[in-house]
């Protein structure tokens, strides 16, 4: 009972990835890894350093900065979960902003950028025992893992998801900006050259747009039992 598996689940944003993928790693005592979250960090420091906007995008300006950055989780001790930090700042709050998921998809279309984060990627699962979501893990990152899952959702309720979300957080958002959001995402990521949002071949496909949260947990976990 001690096997332990790596756990892949891409898919299209705000499908409720990251919530599922945490609700496993605690229930397996499994590494959650958020991917996205390495990609919203890169650039939100691209941001802070003028090097990208709505309008324009110094790529060579961050090249030259890459190999200063640094990026890591660390437990939150009042939430439980992994915030992601910075060169040592905690910027879990400042990358969740719509603002940054307006440019994260520009930034991690960069070849040298995912290089750099993949390669971060990989050690952290080396021994298993992970669960990590994103757009690529299934199909670059870990090619080999057991278990891979691609989540899917309509545009309107992967909007919707998300708007309350932002909302809760008291974000200043409106619903047509954040479909807008989500339907350029989905373009940037699906038709990227390096490593798009494509599903792995032996990937099993979840449409949750009629799913509980509850529902899908208890679904995704029977798959893991039926590897283990």
């Amino acid at each position: 009972m001690n096997k332990k598996i790596t756990i892949a689940i891409d898919g299209f944003s705000s499908t409720g990835k990251s919530t599922v993928a945490k609700e496993l790693a605690k229930e397996l005592e499994y590494i959650y890894v958020d991917s996205g979250a390495m990609y919203r960090a890169v650039t939100l420091f691209a941001m802070q350093e003028g090097f990208v906007g709505t309008s324009f995008f110094d790529l060579g300006s961050l090249l030259e900065k890459l190999d200063s950055i640094q990026v890591s989780f660390q437990i939150n001790t009042q939430t439980s979960n992994a915030d992601m930090y910075l060169n040592g700042i905690n910027v879990e709050n400042e990358i969740r902003t719509l603002e940054v998921s307006n440019l994260v998809s520009t930034v991690a279309a960069n070849s040298i950028v995912r290089k750099k984060l993949v390669a971060i990627q990989k050690e952290m699962g080396k021994n298993k025992g992970v669960v990590m979501d994103g757009r690529d893990i299934g199909t670059v990152v870990f090619k080999d893992a057991e278990l891979k899952i691609f989540m899917n959702a309509s545009a309107d309720t992967r909007a919707e998801r998300r708007y309350k979300e932002l909302k809760e957080k008291g974000q200043d958002v409106s619903y047509e900006d954040i479909l807008k959001n989500v339907v350029d995402r989905d373009h940037m990521d699906t038709t990227r050259v390096d490593s798009p949002l494509v599903k792995a071949e032996d990937a099993i496909e979840i449409d949750n747009s009629n799913f509980s949260r509850k529902e899908q947990f208890e679904m995704i976990l029977k798959l893991v039992q039926d590897k283990l």
